[in-house]
């Protein structure tokens, strides 16, 4: 996928969710945020044949969380709806570990090429990084007023995990497996 598209599909929803809440409140936010992520996944199964988990594990948490949102008036349940999917993300990283399953290499591996330390190394970093967001929103989402967590959640969580991802850069770089010229022997 072009990756303006995937930068587009993973931020379209929330700058959409943004709008809607300042402009007609949680409520429709959280509708608009629904009917937004059908749109990702199925633009997404149609550019890739396929349904890439990530999206889909998403998708699925709004709608169900986003669902009770409305169903409720409580706009409790989507605002838990981080939380619970940066924790399921931490739990399923650290329980690939514990049965020697590299998940992040599966979702990586196509790009980087690393040796199984690194990407034990990679895993238990992001693991950390999942569970101080879900810390993090449990903290702002109790302490501030909704349309505050709805800016963090769009203004500080994207780019937070962006810079974690760039800080693992040169972490990557060191571990990367350089590919053998042809010809060597």
């Amino acid at each position: 996928m072009n990756p303006l598209v995937k930068f587009a599909l993973d931020l379209g929803p929330l700058l959409i969710f943004f709008a809607a809440n300042g402009l007609f409140g949680i409520f429709t936010a959280t509708a608009v945020f629904m009917a937004a992520m059908l749109i990702v996944i199925a633009v997404g199964i149609v550019v890739e044949r396929k349904l890439s988990p990530i999206p889909l594990i998403t998708g699925a948490l709004v709608l169900v969380f986003g669902g009770l949102t409305l169903w409720l008036s409580n706009d409790i349940f989507i605002k838990i709806k981080p939380t619970i999917l940066y924790a399921m993300f931490a739990a399923i990283l650290i329980g690939g570990l514990a049965f020697d399953r590299l998940f992040i290499k599966l979702v990586l591996g196509q790009t980087l090429r690393l040796d199984d330390a690194a990407w034990r190394v990679l895993t238990w970093r992001w693991a950390a990084f999942f569970i101080a967001l879900a810390v993090l929103n449990e903290i702002v989402w109790r302490n501030v007023s909704t349309n505050t967590w709805v800016a963090f959640k769009v203004w500080a969580v994207f780019p937070l995990t962006l810079l974690f991802a760039m800080a693992q850069a040169p972490f990557i770089s060191r571990h990367q497996i350089e590919d053998k010229p042809s010809g060597a022997g």
